[in-house]
């Protein structure tokens, strides 16, 4: 489950039943292959090939995949709530009869309780929080690991909300530059991705990472439940035996910001290179 990571208003709408804004998602025009996913706890939900535009101002889609998606009778008594199958996380509401495409069916979504991957046959997947430095060089080594479906940079750990990239350097939001990953459980398991968080900077370094020094630039393991902890904790002692002085964190899992849009996948977009992280194996 992913609930630690949820923003306030991602929480009113997947945990509360509340409705985002129309026309206020990005997903709501967004036409790509892949998954659709639960926002909570990361089940597919639905493929690309099912999403249509209604014009609704939230996204649309005329199926399912298998029984993933569950009908309830809405509060109000009019309509039907939709929920996913696993988590009852609150997705939306379902519309019949309305003739938008021949299944005649429309799943109205909220566009903040779904992930979307570019994965077209994913079933499942999980969630993993890390903080290694600038988050630029982080991302770019992390897609590079198989069975990596989607990475996000942000901030995360500190005391505000809406924290923007000025606040966070400028330490008045207490938050880490930190990614979010997802990644699919059947190709790399938690334990394998940590070992590589190690591996992709300098454990040890107290201050930031490399020339970059700052809180926002601190080492840190955010975790979803016990079982990310232990394994985290485990590694740590394994890297203690070799006789490293590791400085990372290991913290509860806390409210993920999304970093602006052109921190996103930075290297990819300017063809440069990381210059303050470099794999080295320790394992």
């Amino acid at each position: 489950m992913k609930t630690r990571s949820l923003t306030p208003a991602a929480r009113a709408v997947i945990c509360e039943r509340a409705t985002e804004p129309p026309f206020s998602h990005a997903y709501t025009d967004l036409e790509a292959p892949g998954s659709w996913l639960c926002r909570q706890c990361g089940l597919a939900l639905f493929r690309a090939v099912g999403k249509f535009h209604s014009g609704c101002g939230w996204p649309s889609f005329d199926r399912v995949i298998g029984e993933n998606v569950r009908e309830v009778p809405d509060a109000d008594g009019r309509r039907m709530e939709i929920i996913c199958a696993r988590c009852r996380g609150h997705l939306g509401h379902v519309f019949r009869g309305e003739g938008f495409t021949a299944e005649n069916l429309r799943h109205c979504v909220n566009g903040v309780s779904l992930d979307f991957v570019s994965d077209e046959d994913v079933l499942d997947t999980e969630e993993a929080i890390f903080a290694a430095g600038c988050f630029w060089g982080v991302e770019y080594y992390l897609k590079m690991l198989p069975g990596v479906l989607k990475t996000e940079v942000g901030y995360t750990g500190g005391h505000t909300d809406k924290p923007s990239y000025s606040d966070v350097c400028n330490g008045r939001s207490g938050h880490y530059e930190a990614i979010r990953v997802l990644y699919d459980p059947r190709k790399v398991n938690y334990e394998t991705l940590t070992k590589y968080f190690f591996e992709i900077h300098n454990p040890e370094q107290i201050d930031g990472q490399g020339p970059d020094h700052g809180e926002q630039y601190r080492s840190a393991i955010f975790y979803h439940d016990d079982a990310q902890a232990n394994i985290a904790r485990e590694l740590i002692a394994l890297l203690t035996q070799k006789g490293l002085h590791i400085a990372t964190r290991i913290l509860p899992a806390a409210p993920f910001w999304t970093a602006e849009d052109y921190h996103q996948d930075y290297y990819t977009k300017t063809g440069k290179s990381p210059y303050c992280h470099m794999r080295v194996k320790r394992f």
